[in-house]
């Protein structure tokens, strides 16, 4: 076991026993005047967790003033670099002319610097040197910081303002290939965020650390408020920095419990400040259940206290998952051939999988509208369970549509009696920015994850279950347009426009698209697929510039060790930057030779790509043209069978079952 060389030999030596706890054991404070009674207001007596350490007090202040039980345990001490030759010698270098950026990524860290450059050099000196290079600020504290001193920056990366909106701004409006980039950093260094700049072309990426977080010196409150969380003996829990997180699951993790910690929270209602907490959390695998409308810590506790006891009732109702076999799943022929491994036989799912060509989806579908049966857990799991079961294939794919996500943006939704989706207050202008909710996408998609659940716990064991959702291109399509289009006027008039609208909608699409798939991962998936119908409009150029640089973002952030399969169609002028945006699988649609594509993508998967519109023809074709698919692939490890598009609904289950039977039974 990997030790942080943080821990005191103190703390391993700490006698893990089961403690009646009170909040003096984490941090005694003075009573409020004013009398509370718990059991009647906003938390209603819950014992509220958090891991405060400079602002332990106030955040034990506001829990129970909010009428919850309080249990707080510093989490973290802060190590000032006093004496910082990192940030001397960066300003050297710029004095040298060998940086052309600086990107400041907090307000406190910018000002810490300022100060530590102002011990030796004057700050005319500082300003003049400055003013020479590209300022880039990740949020408005920063901005502000910035502003103060005199330097107001170029580039300013809009809301939520996490890493990746850096990465959009930077990607749209200053290309960084061939740059020296300075990065001011806070706390702990983002390794995916310097890592995304070098994939970009950054020649060089230089750190500059401003402050570390440790441990606490005394870390026996930490490990008991551990301990009590692990006991049930908390129904909810504060994170209000990424730091928290981190130390927080590496005591766990130091104490062999991290995996109990993981169990323990997914019981509880865990709440998030903001955005850079937020990703902590999902990075590491933890879901959450309320993020506050304003990233402050009254706004979260008010929040909390508001919504904690439904929440808590909400999780109640969601069935456990039943065991499943991790050897089993991980040998499936699916998650194999996503991780290029050699299969006994090509494995293979069908796209639109559960449709009107199945009888058992028609009867489902004669009782209630589509929308009905996709917000309808017990009816969502009926039919991508039975789809599986019937066609006998090696994975199912959840039923839900692509733009279910567009509700708790704020767009209304309806489907015409024709099926098509209709968005009745479609995205037009920047106007529309103002509208967009910053909710929390997993609350208003609550019905899709208790669908996830009750299919993981009905599906056989050994089958994967493929989550998904729309690509962040086509989803924007889609709420621009307010529904299908063969022109895509608005869409091009809003491409033509401001970048900064275009760029502002598909980052709040981005970071809602990631915690939704994280979401059906930690409920359940094993793999997720991004659907890009839309993408095919574009040329290679616009697919560089509107939708390759947020299709990697996306899928930077998607919980590592998950495939991630990306199909568009008509993409096959992309594959060169396709083979690079961080899928693991390509799907090929049927206008594109398989051959020609594998040899394009490289190293990665492939899935694909028999035309839809042969399953309509007679079972001699269908097996003819299923083995012209199987002797293009070869037989070769990183195949998965499949249409090139959705099943079509007139299709005879005869021709489906020939396909089915001819992949099985065929041998490279």
């Amino acid at each position: 076991m990997k030790i942080s060389p943080w821990l005191s030999l103190e703390f391993w030596d700490f006698p893990m026993t089961s403690l009646d706890f009170t909040p003096q054991h984490f941090y005694t404070a003075p009573m409020m005047n004013v009398p509370i009674d718990t059991g009647k207001q906003g938390f209603q007596g819950l014992t509220v967790a958090a891991f405060e350490s400079r602002m332990a007090k106030e955040m034990e202040d506001l829990i129970l003033r909010h009428g919850g039980k309080p249990l707080v345990a510093p989490s973290m001490r802060e190590i000032p670099l006093v004496e910082n030759q990192a940030i001397f010698d960066f300003f050297e270098r710029l004095q040298a002319n060998q940086l052309a950026m600086v990107i400041f990524l907090t307000g406190v860290g910018t000002r810490s610097l300022f100060q530590v450059l102002e011990s030796r050099f004057s700050k005319s000196d500082i300003l003049s040197t400055l003013k020479k290079v590209t300022i880039a600020a990740r949020g408005s504290k920063s901005v502000k910081a910035l502003q103060d001193y005199g330097l107001p920056p170029s580039i300013v990366a809009p809301e939520p303002n996490t890493w990746r909106e850096v990465i959009q701004i930077l990607d749209t409006q200053k290309p960084i290939l061939g740059l020296r980039i300075a990065v001011q950093e806070y706390g702990v260094s983002n390794p995916d965020f310097l890592d995304a700049l070098k994939e970009r072309g950054a020649i060089e990426v230089l750190p500059i650390p401003v402050y570390r977080w440790a441990l606490p010196e005394d870390t026996a409150p930490l490990v008991r408020l551990i301990e009590s969380i692990l006991e049930g003996k908390v129904q909810v829990a504060l994170f209000t920095s990424a730091n928290q997180v981190q130390n927080v699951l590496d005591v766990a993790k130091g104490l062999g419990k991290e995996k109990h910690l993981f169990e323990a929270f997914s019981k509880i209602v865990v709440c998030s400040i903001g955005s850079i907490a937020s990703e902590a959390l999902q990075s590491r695998g933890l879901g959450i259940d309320l993020i506050p409308e304003h990233p402050k810590m009254g706004f979260l506790v008010k929040e909390a206290a508001e919504k904690s006891v439904g929440l808590l009732e909400e999780k109640k109702k969601i069935s456990p998952l039943s065991p499943v076999k991790k050897t089993d799943l991980q040998e499936s022929l699916f998650l194999k051939a996503c991780r290029r491994e050699p299969t006994s036989r090509t494995p293979l799912w069908i796209m639109r999988q559960a449709g009107r060509y199945l009888p058992e989806y028609r009867e489902i579908r004669s009782k209630v509208s589509f929308l009905e049966l996709c917000k309808t857990p017990e009816l969502a799991c009926q039919a991508t369970v039975s789809a599986q079961e019937v066609l006998g294939v090696d994975a199912a794919i959840l039923f839900a549509d692509i733009l279910l996500i567009s509700e708790p943006l704020g767009f209304h939704l309806e489907f015409a009696q024709s099926g098509g989706p209709i968005i009745h207050d479609p995205f037009r202008s920047a106007e529309d920015l103002k509208r967009l909710k910053h909710s929390v996408i997993t609350k208003g998609l609550g019905y899709v994850l208790e669908a996830v659940r009750l299919i993981r716990s009905r599906l056989n064991p050994a089958i994967p279950l493929i989550g998904f959702a729309g690509a962040p291109f086509t989803l924007a399509s889609y709420l621009i347009e307010g529904g299908g289009s063969k022109e895509y006027s608005h869409l091009k008039n809003v491409l033509a426009g401001d970048p900064s609208t275009w760029n502002g909608l598909m980052g709040r699409l981005v970071n809602a698209t990631q915690d939704y798939l994280n979401a059906q991962i930690e409920a359940g998936a094993q793999a997720v697929q991004l659907f890009d119908s839309w993408v095919g409009i574009l040329t290679p150029e616009e697919f560089q510039k509107f939708a390759l640089p947020f299709l990697k973002t996306l899928i930077a952030g998607i919980k590592p060790g998950i495939p991630v399969i990306y199909f568009g169609t008509q993409t096959e002028p992309f594959y060169p930057y396709l083979k690079n945006c961080g899928a693991h699988v390509i799907g090929v649609d049927w206008r594109v030779d398989l051959d020609k594509a594998r040899e394009q993508l490289g190293d990665l998967a492939v899935q694909g790509n028999l035309d839809p519109n042969v399953l309509l023809t007679d079972p001699p074709r269908v097996r003819e043209k299923t083995l012209e698919v199987l002797k293009k692939a070869k037989g070769r490890p990183g195949y998965i069978f499949n249409l090139g598009h959705g099943i079509l609904p007139q299709t005879p289950m005869e021709n489906v079952r020939v396909m089915i039977d001819t992949v099985k039974n065929w041998k490279a």
